[in-house]
């Protein structure tokens, strides 16, 4: 009997371990909250202090504290660790803040982050600076860009919009007030058009005019119709619309100049620089310019089309340059993007400040996107596998850079999405011309249901 108890006590404990191991591969965030947790909370409460001492975080107490120390209790005075708060968990991990003693820095707690990581039992620590002499660990307990799932509660505000997951488990933030022009590069399959649908879907519900130009026929920015303002599918089309969109912008640039017509005693907030200080009934709608492979515009196959195709490159640059203070801001995608494109192109990639690098077939492409901003960078985008789509490095000129994943959004909801907030387009007049025609929609049950928007003529 004995035997029998000893056998089926071992084999529940074998299932137990079994659908533990089963439940850390496919369901990593039920299987931290259950397991995880508890045990890497308990690994960092019971060693802290030897971690801290082994990383080199410790330092010597305070005079007073070591005369009390050997004046109550004659034990040895050992240097000590940063303080720390309260354990906070989440969904994703744990987070606890440290005070740094005097002489401690961030940057020391962030060079032992991966021997913390080890120590502690989680996936990777991130150190985050909160005021001066604190500092927050993120600890995250597993691979959250494996399976995407933004957080419940994100950030989102005017012309600003989360679309993707960073690797510390925080949502990416698409902020254009902050980085107003942004170079989004990818090789084919690399998860570039995800991250477009993203962003797309998201401004979508903001009143805001969203402008395409797909020399590829369409095929891409053409589902989306319903909700763009204008939209043109070939270099043709794009050598009209450009002019129009800088004409647009020195009419803002001119509605600007009127207002700071300063007078003596004009009130402080009455003057401004941007369309952002004008009244709200007076401020243009912002424009989000979307470029789906630019290369298009660039490349040229018989000498008479060098002439328009320098006529659109000095449009972009203009652009780029410009575009800013009048609220209007660029969204630029290709596969590669350098000096080879020809005249032009170097100069108006300096002007993308922001940068997201996906999957790339070479190391040049991944310099092209990143090595101007963060070298470091460049390594970590060559190494992103092919059965990670929507993996990418983002950047920007600060310097700073992360791993992000984008969450799978389908075409058809992605459109879905465009539809439903076709009235939330602005009128821009000047684009009324480009307006693209949206084809009728099938609804199950009743009949067609047409977007209410002009036809191009």
């Amino acid at each position: 009997m004995t035997d029998l108890v000893t056998w089926a006590e071992l084999g529940g404990s074998l299932t137990a371990i079994g659908g533990a191991a089963y439940a850390r591969h496919a369901y990593p965030a039920a299987y931290w909250s259950t397991v995880g947790l508890p045990i890497s909370a308990a690994r960092l409460l019971a060693s802290y202090t030897s971690t801290m001492d082994a990383c080199g975080l410790t330092v010597e107490p305070p005079r007073w504290r070591a005369l009390a120390i050997r004046a109550t209790t004659r034990r040895e005075v050992r240097p000590v660790p940063p303080r720390r708060g309260l354990i906070r968990p989440t969904s994703t991990g744990l987070r606890v803040r440290l005070r740094l003693a005097p002489g401690q820095e961030p940057a020391d707690v962030a060079a032992s982050a991966e021997r913390l990581r080890h120590a502690w039992g989680v996936h990777a620590v991130y150190v985050r600076d909160i005021k001066p002499g604190v500092v927050e660990l993120r600890l995250v307990g597993f691979d959250v860009l494996r399976k995407v799932r933004m957080p419940r509660r994100t950030p989102a505000d005017h012309l600003r919009v989360p679309v993707a997951l960073r690797e510390d488990a925080t949502a990416f933030v698409r902020d254009y007030r902050a980085v107003p022009h942004e170079l989004v590069l990818g090789a084919t399959l690399s998860g570039k058009s995800m991250y477009l649908r993203n962003l797309l879907t998201k401004l979508a519900a903001q009143p805001v005019a969203l402008v395409g130009i797909d020399c590829k026929r369409g095929v891409e920015l053409a589902p989306f119709a319903a909700r763009f303002s204008a939209l043109a599918t070939d270099p043709d089309q794009a050598a009209e619309l450009l002019p129009v969109i800088v004409k647009e912008m020195e009419d803002r640039y001119d509605l600007i100049k009127a207002r700071q017509g300063i007078a003596p005693g004009t009130p402080e907030e009455e003057i401004t620089s941007d369309i952002w200080g004008l009244p709200d009934d007076e401020r243009p709608a912002p424009i989000v310019l979307f470029i789906d492979e630019v290369a298009e515009l660039f490349l040229v196959s018989a000498r008479k089309e060098e002439e328009r195709r320098d006529e659109m490159v000095t449009q972009l640059i203009r652009l780029a340059q410009l575009g800013r203070a009048a609220g209007i801001y660029l969204e630029v995608c290709g596969q590669r993007f350098g000096a080879e494109l020809g005249k032009g192109a170097t100069m108006l990639r300096a002007q993308l400040t922001g940068r997201v690098c996906h999957r790339v077939n070479d190391e040049a492409s991944a310099k092209m996107a990143l090595g101007d901003i963060a070298p470091e960078a460049v390594y970590a985008a060559c190494a992103i596998a092919a059965e990670l789509p929507g993996l990418a490095v983002v950047g920007d000129t600060s310097g700073g850079w992360s791993r992000i994943r984008t969450p799978y959004l389908s075409l058809a909801d992605a459109a879905a999405t465009c539809r439903e907030t076709a009235h939330l387009a602005p009128d821009v007049s000047a684009l009324t011309p480009f307006r693209p025609y949206a084809p009728p929609v099938p609804v199950d049950g009743s009949g067609l249901v047409t977007v209410p928007l002009p036809v191009a003529e």
